[in-house]
């Protein structure tokens, strides 16, 4: 097998590489604009405003959202999602109600779960219910989800797809449910968003959080919260601050995006993501969705014919995208899954991430939580069927080696 250079497969931590257009965006702005957005009326100034209202537009059409300004720029996704979280719980403790319900799921990422123990901590009579998942597919059934609603649940928060099992969670099902009793449902879209399709409408999704980095193939330090017009009313604000309108009030304006937008914006970052968003809408996400069809495929087949290696999640295609975590039997140990990852590395050329990946109950679920977690490999729009292949026989060459020198 011949090597590559550098394989890069942990495109679930961020995307790489990005379209050009997103450099040359960046580049643009660094060398031609620098004005902040919203700040000024000179010529560099509206122009940077105008892109970052471009940016908004694309990715509203992306998600098949109502409004534009209702894109709500953030530093990344746990930015988005504690934005949601607690905008929605800080608005009823406000008005005096005490005794919230929130719920989650076991396969839910520590940018949910943490921010629901915080409230929790600090907040006695708030309550939260977890909802289990299959211990093989990852899969929350929704009757179960259904069952932990409460007269007191005011927010659902659920992730798309897991960056442990590479779950999709029947999301659409999800957000019936919580449309049917009143409750807001929070979509934590950061393994799906540009890998998938995906509609706010269709699926009921009353709050959508996404990264800028990963699927959307923007830079780091970006993101976005979109929010179901009417919903903004029963959120408090997390954060006040200059907007560069209204300037002659001291209080936070009340009208989107500004009344959740404080602060001078990461205009490089979401000029960039911008583009990004346009090589998606332009190559097209059902495209680029049968790709990584076609390498999870790929990924399925080579890895099961591993002796001693098991991947996490749904076994099939059915429920999955392209985040592949594996288990080597001669690697079962709490450092084994970073041990995996530094020979993947070094003999191999491939860069993978080891560990628990800010997910400690989805490991729990799937019993590796007590051995250090797992090696993951996740795909992009950038690797190819021959890439999948070279990795899949690399682990195969681990597993071999292993098992030899345990004999």
């Amino acid at each position: 097998m011949s090597r590559p250079q550098r394989l890069y497969l942990d495109n679930a931590a961020t995307s790489f590489p990005k379209p050009p257009q997103v450099l040359e965006a960046m580049t643009h702005y660094a060398t031609e604009l620098g004005a902040s957005p919203g700040r000024g009326a000179y010529a560099e100034a509206r122009e940077s405003t105008a892109l970052l209202q471009q940016c908004r537009e694309r990715l509203n059409q992306l998600i098949g959202g109502a409004d534009p300004n209702h894109i709500i720029f953030t530093l990344n996704t746990s930015d988005a999602l504690n934005l949601a979280i607690k905008g929605i719980v800080h608005h009823h403790l406000n008005r005096g109600r005490s005794h919230l319900h929130l719920v989650t799921t076991d396969l839910d990422h520590n940018s949910v779960l943490r921010p629901f123990n915080a409230l929790c901590e600090a907040h006695p009579s708030i309550t939260q219910t977890r909802v289990p998942a299959d211990p093989e597919t990852g899969l929350v059934d929704p009757a179960d989800l259904r069952q932990a609603l409460t007269p007191d649940t005011v927010l659902v928060a659920t992730v798309h797809g897991s960056n442990v099992t590479g779950t999709l969670q029947p999301i659409r099902d999800f957000g019936k449910i919580c449309r049917e009793h009143a409750v807001p449902f929070l979509v934590d879209a950061a393994q799906s968003l540009g890998h998938l399709p995906l509609d706010v409408h269709a699926d009921c999704i009353d709050l959508l959080a996404a990264p800028g980095h990963k699927g959307l193939l923007g830079p780091l330090g970006t993101g976005f919260l979109y929010i179901r017009p009417g919903l903004e009313k029963s959120m408090a604000t997390t954060r006040e601050g200059g907007t560069g309108s209204v300037s002659e009030d001291d209080t936070q304006p009340t009208f989107l995006p500004d009344r959740f937008e404080p602060g001078s914006h990461n205009a490089i970052g979401l000029i960039g993501l911008s583009e990004g968003v346009a090589y998606l809408l332009d190559q097209g996400v059902d495209q680029l969705w049968q790709h990584e069809q076609d390498l999870i495929k790929t990924m399925i087949e080579g890895l099961s014919n591993i002796h001693g290696l098991r991947y996490l999640g749904p076994q099939g295609l059915a429920h999955r995208c392209g985040v592949f975590s594996v288990v080597l039997d001669a690697y079962n140990t709490p450092q084994g899954p970073n041990d995996l990852a530094q020979i993947l590395e070094t003999q191999y050329g491939i860069l993978t991430r080891s560990g628990i990946h800010c997910a400690p109950h989805a490991h729990r679920t799937m019993n590796t939580h007590e051995t250090g977690g797992a090696t993951r490999l996740s795909l992009g729009p950038y690797v190819t069927p021959q890439d999948v292949k070279y990795a899949c026989d690399a682990l195969a060459q681990v597993a071999e080696h292993a098992a030899v020198a345990n004999a």
